[in-house]
């Protein structure tokens, strides 16, 4: 899927896997995702890529992008092969395991302080998103 068909964050729910997307979208889209990130209080963050090392750089650049403290990886794989990265704010924590049979991308949930919001999840956006 290209650019074309994606005009806002709302577009990627429908995708099992980040498109490429044009410099003009990337700005476009980062702008809305600001304003949607700010409407919460915490995150999780999940990551499908190809290997543990480009999950766990993609995370690092969203968090710097976000002025996010780093969490800390509390459990890894060494197997070679794609995975899925789960980051967890509230808890301070990532765990990375092998998954075969994703797609790739970056998808955000955000969280209330309570159940009174329900979590709402943007993405999956490209690995390079934050970069």
């Amino acid at each position: 899927m290209s650019s074309l068909s994606i005009q806002c964050l709302n577009d990627l729910s429908r995708l099992r896997e980040a498109p490429t997307l044009d410099q003009s979208t990337t700005d476009q889209l980062r702008k809305e995702l600001q304003l949607a990130l700010a409407q919460s209080s915490w995150f999780t963050i999940g990551v499908m890529a190809p290997s543990a090392d480009q999950a766990l750089s993609s995370l690092r650049s969203l968090e710097a992008s976000q002025r996010w403290t780093s969490l800390e990886v509390v459990e890894t794989t060494s197997d070679e092969g794609p995975v899925f990265l789960k980051a967890n704010q509230r808890g301070g924590t990532v765990r990375v395991r092998i998954e075969q049979g994703l797609g790739s991308g970056i998808l955000i949930s955000g969280h209330g302080d309570d159940d009174a919001q329900p979590a709402t999840t943007w993405g999956p956006l490209p690995l390079d998103f934050f970069s």
